[in-house]
C-alpha cells in the first residue's frame, strides 16, 4: 500500500497497532529541515496519529524504517536497538575496486572535515561493520553490509575506508560528472523481536538506474536469498 500524498516520500510495508514499517525513498531527511518536511511529520500526517522512530537512516539512503506507535514501545525497540539485539542488512553500490571484498570492517569512528567520520585503529565510537560483494559488470560492485553498531555514517565510512565509496555519496565519493541519479546505499531487510515474536521484512530496491541492473536480481534471488543464513564471521546474534 503506498499513500498517494507522499508516495515521493515512503511507502507502506507493514502496519500493525504497535509500530508502523516504511520504504523510505532516497533524498528525503528523517526530520524536518530548511526546505521541506521531514519523513516522521509526512507519516505522521498520513497516518493521522502520532509516530515515534526508533532508528534512523541518512537523507540519501532508501530502505526500511521503523517507526513505533506510542511512547512504550519506541523505548523498548530503542533499547533493543541500543542492545544490539536488531538484526540489519544494507545493499551498496561501488564503481571502485575494493581492498578487501569480504570480511569485516572494525574501528573507531571520529570527526572529520565537513560533516564527514573518518575510521580509525582507535576504540573511540568503536563501529563494527561485515559485508560480502560480488562483481555486477566491470566497474561495479554489489555490497551486502551488515552493522552490528549504529553509528552515523558507519557503512559509507567502511566502505571508503576499503577504498570503494559508495556511487552517488556527495560526502565521501569525488564528484563525477554526469552526477549519479541517487546515492546507492538501501536497508534492504530488518529483523527485530517484540513482545516475544520475531518480525523480519525485506525491500528490495526500485529507485535508481544501477539498483535495476539484472546482475542485481540475479543476486537478490540467487547465492543473497537467504542472507542471514550467510557466514558471518564473529556475528554475536
Amino acid at each position: 500500500m503506498t499513500y498517494p500524498e507522499t508516495s515521493s516520500a515512503f511507502s507502506l510495508v507493514a502496519r500493525d497497532e504497535r509500530f508502523v514499517v516504511i520504504d523510505k525513498a532516497p533524498g528525503i531527511s528523517m526530520h524536518k529541515d530548511d526546505t521541506a518536511a521531514g519523513l516522521a511529520m509526512l507519516l505522521a500526517q498520513a497516518l493521522g496519529q502520532p509516530v515515534w522512530p526508533v532508528h534512523r537512516l541518512d537523507k540519501m539512503t532508501s530502505g526500511l524504517v521503523l517507526f513505533a506507535l506510542s511512547a512504550e514501545v519506541a523505548a523498548e525497540l530503542s533499547a533493543a536497538f541500543a542492545a544490539q539485539q536488531v538484526r540489519k542488512l544494507y545493499l551498496a553500490i561501488s564503481d571502485r575496486k575494493p581492498t578487501k571484498k569480504q570480511g569485516r570492517v572494525e574501528g573507531g569512528m571520529v570527526r572529520s572535515r565537513r560533516s564527514s567520520w573518518k575510521l580509525t585503529r582507535t576504540d573511540e565510537n568503536r563501529a563494527r561493520t561485515e559485508l560480502y560483494s560480488c562483481s555486477l559488470q566491470p566497474g561495479l560492485r554489489l555490497f551486502l553490509c551488515r552493522p552490528y553498531t549504529g553509528k552515523t555514517h558507519q557503512i559509507r565510512v567502511a566502505l571508503k575506508s576499503v577504498g570503494a565509496p559508495i556511487v552517488g555519496d556527495p560526502l565521501y565519493h569525488e564528484t563525477v560528472d554526469p552526477m549519479p541519479d541517487r546515492g546507492y546505499l538501501h536497508a534492504w531487510q530488518l529483523e527485530f523481536m517484540l513482545g516475544g515474536e520475531t518480525y523480519r521484512f525485506r525491500s528490495d530496491p526500485t529507485l535508481g538506474e544501477l539498483f535495476q541492473l539484472p546482475t542485481v536480481a540475479t543476486r537478490l534471488s540467487g547465492d543473497w536469498q537467504d542472507p542471514f543464513s550467510l557466514h558471518w564471521h564473529g556475528a554475536p546474534n
